[in-house]
């Protein structure tokens, strides 16, 4: 008779976070009710519904935007509750939203100092940034200023900042919504490396032929419940809208009457450009833009836009963003009121309930 080896022996590990019976809800309407959720390390777990599911309220319960009315999250087996994003970011969990948070006229260092919890000075910020971003095959340049950037490169900025915190469980919102496709096979690199390290990942998307290539386990929500579940490689993307839905999904038909006449027609239109000079723009170089204006309309964008990038208001502004990121204290410095300004920690106060404090 064989024995039973030790890793037979061993139980399995509890999932990295777990949700049970999570309930929100505004006034009378529920936007979650009831929900289940098990997210396991180093899977990519699929977050389905059509719009108005509940998939935006269940992250920001995850995140700690908002707190459950009713239900229980575990993280790593341990009950806990999240008074604030920052203390589900020190836990281990980050998230990357469709809409970007930056600044243009910014660097890509300055960005990503203004969204850490932690304080660090730009210069010591730098290498770090470039060494996670060459890491996951997220090249960026940290002195770049981000209105130089493409769309793809500014959500790499996203990523590269949740990176820096080291999350175990990264959520990305409708990742792929505003790229090229070949942005997207770029991006979908990335996420087999983080999947690869252990990480977990809770994707949103509507492009169900997407969630087929990464996810392993999908979940699904309509009307703030969970209706199902599927690995979404054994599906088809209509088996999987279906339940989306609750009922089979048609293409649109095209019309087949006839097409009347115009009811508007446009021909020849055009729109004369006109650079509206500020007080404090009144600089040299601007009069002459001015000037070159009043003598020819059709300016050509570098000129359109140098007075913008020379108005000293802007230069002014940028500079002052600037100072209050270099005047924050190092990392690991105290306040003159003696106040920690250690970053936030994930500790376990003892009781049934662990939150994240300072």
């Amino acid at each position: 008779m064989a024995l039973p080896s030790d890793s037979d022996s061993r139980e399995p590990s509890p999932p990295l976070f777990q949700g049970r019976g999570l309930t929100k809800r505004f006034g009378s309407f529920v936007a979650n009710q009831a929900i289940d959720l098990d997210i396991a390390g180093g899977e990519v777990h699929a977050l389905l519904g059509e719009n108005g599911a509940g998939k935006s309220t269940l992250v920001k319960m995850i995140t700690g935007l908002l707190q459950p009315d009713e239900g229980r999250m575990i993280w790593r087996g341990t009950p806990i509750a999240f008074a604030g994003p920052a203390e589900a970011r020190a836990c281990g969990i980050a998230a990357v939203s469709q809409h970007f948070a930056l600044f243009d006229n910014l660097t890509v260092v300055e960005n990503v100092a203004l969204g850490l919890d932690r304080r660090i000075s730009v210069g010591k910020l730098a290498p770090e940034l470039e060494q996670i971003s060459q890491r996951y095959g997220l090249p960026l340049d940290p002195r770049r200023e981000v209105w130089r950037l493409s769309v793809g490169e500014r959500q790499r900025i996203e990523i590269v900042r949740a990176l820096l915190q080291d999350p175990q469980l990264l959520i990305l919102d409708e990742p792929t919504a505003v790229l090229t496709p070949a942005e997207a096979d770029r991006l979908f690199d990335v996420l087999e490396r983080l999947k690869a390290d252990g990480r977990a990942l809770l994707y949103i998307s509507h492009k169900l032929d997407e969630v087929k290539r990464l996810a392993g386990v999908a979940t699904i929500l309509r009307a703030g419940r969970v209706v199902g579940s599927c690995d979404p490689r054994q599906e088809s993307a209509a088996s999987m809208a279906r339940m989306m839905v609750g009922s089979d999904v048609t293409a649109p038909k095209q019309s087949s009457h006839p097409i009347g006449s115009p009811l508007l027609s446009i021909n020849g239109l055009t729109l004369r450009p006109t650079i509206h000079m500020a007080s404090h723009c009144a600089t040299s170089p601007s009069k002459s833009v001015a000037a070159r204006s009043s003598a020819s309309p059709e300016l050509p964008a570098t000129v359109r836009t140098s007075c913008s990038r020379r108005c000293p208001a802007r230069r002014e502004s940028r500079n002052r963003t600037r100072s209050t990121l270099s005047a924050r204290p190092p990392e690991g410095s105290r306040s003159t009121s003696g106040a920690s300004s250690a970053p936030l920690s994930c500790r376990n106060s003892g009781s049934a309930t662990q939150r994240c404090r300072p």
